[in-house]
């Protein structure tokens, strides 16, 4: 697998709640990242003291962040109004020659900041909640 273009990592979000998915516009800079919580069963008989884990156990989860300039008036509002209701819509997240990420997320932060000379930017965080699909490209 050879090199890939970081602008290719999309995050969507359903806009209406019917399935149809549009990039959040102005990101520059995205992220995901997977967790998986351990549930340590290690033991006084535990293989020469080696700590056990409990396989399939624990909780898993995955947050994205991203960070941009304003772009577009539709997905910005919906950023917005999804942080203050409190609402977990479906998102997908496309990670280039990987696959597509889809489920639930909660905005947990929303940021926004600017200067006097440059352009208003913004900072976007979700946590996901509930179960994920991952569907490989």
């Amino acid at each position: 697998m050879g090199a890939q273009n970081g602008k290719d990592l999309l995050v969507k979000i359903d806009m209406t709640g019917d399935g149809q998915f549009e990039t959040i516009a102005g990101l520059r800079a995205t992220r995901i990242s997977f967790n998986a919580e351990s549930v340590d069963v290690t033991s006084l008989e535990s293989q020469g003291g080696w700590r056990e884990l409990l396989s399939g156990a624990g909780v898993r989860s995955a947050n994205i962040s991203g960070s941009g300039i304003f772009r577009d008036a539709g997905t910005d509002e919906r950023a917005r109004q999804l942080f203050f209701d409190g609402l977990t819509p479906a998102y997908q997240v496309i990670i280039p020659d990987f696959g597509i990420v889809e489920g639930p997320f909660q905005v947990t932060a929303l940021e926004y900041a600017g200067s006097h000379n440059g352009e208003a930017t913004y900072e976007l965080s979700l946590a996901s909640a509930g179960a994920l699909v991952f569907t490989a490209i």
